[in-house]
């Protein structure tokens, strides 16, 4: 009977369009009795489905305690490009990060600003100043209305705030390109082929910047050396590398 229990689940969650609350009591009831098997699995799909901070949360508390770091350090990377005020997600990759002995990606001034607040509300803040800059300075025009201090003041406040944010979306481009690896062990290779020469082997949870793509094949950059990995050995934390 144990064994059959687990197979059912697995098929339930394969085939059955479940809602987001009754996938997230499974992976937190399974989680709860040990099985982080099934738990990651369900706090995936419920991913997929609905991504969300506190989910990916889970799906890497899930990964750990079933020993894929790789996979952990994703979930938790991809919880703070949604939520960078996620605090269980920090001390997270402090902490495994520290075990395993691994590096922090090496981020520029530009993605360090794109880390300050969640993706989406960079192009809230761009499109919003903008636009408030735009009002304050034609407004009183259209309207014939006589200018005022406070209203040259928000328009140049607001065309400051819209210059600032540039920067941060290009930080966002290029931070949508940062890896990591998957597996421990993964291949460096020479060229863009199955059985090239190995330069090196990259560790689980290894960060990784992508310069180019040729096929099922990434031309990244670590900390070691510049080389190919196939696509489906990094993981990224946007949905487009």
């Amino acid at each position: 009977m144990n064994r059959i229990l687990p197979f059912i689940t697995c098929l339930w969650l394969a085939l059955l369009p479940a809602r987001a609350e009754d996938l997230f009591s499974l992976g937190t009831a399974a989680y709860r009795a040990g099985d982080y098997v099934q738990a990651a699995q369900a706090f995936q799909k419920l991913a997929d489905a609905h991504p969300s901070s506190g989910v990916l949360q889970n799906l890497g508390n899930a990964e750990w305690q079933r020993g894929e770091t790789g996979t952990a350090i994703l979930a938790w990377e991809r919880a703070l490009w949604l939520d960078p005020f996620q605090e269980a997600a920090h001390n997270n990759l402090l902490y495994v990060r520290k075990v395993a002995q691994l590096d922090t990606p090496q981020l520029g001034w530009h993605e360090v600003i794109s880390s300050w607040l969640p993706v989406n509300w960079w192009a809230w803040i761009t499109g919003g100043s903008f636009w408030t800059a735009v009002l304050m300075a034609s407004l009183p025009g259209i309207l014939r209305w006589r200018r005022a201090p406070w209203q040259q003041g928000i328009a140049a406040l607001a065309l400051m705030v819209f210059l600032l944010s540039i920067p941060a979306h290009f930080g966002v481009d290029s931070r949508a390109r940062l890896g990591f690896v998957l597996q421990k062990e993964t291949p460096l290779r020479l060229s863009p082929t199955f059985d090239a020469q190995s330069l090196t082997r990259l560790t689980a949870g290894e960060p990784v910047h992508t310069v180019r793509a040729r096929g099922d094949y990434l031309l990244v950059r670590t900390s070691r050396a510049l080389g190919w990995v196939a696509r489906t050995e990094v993981g990224f934390i946007s949905p487009r590398p």
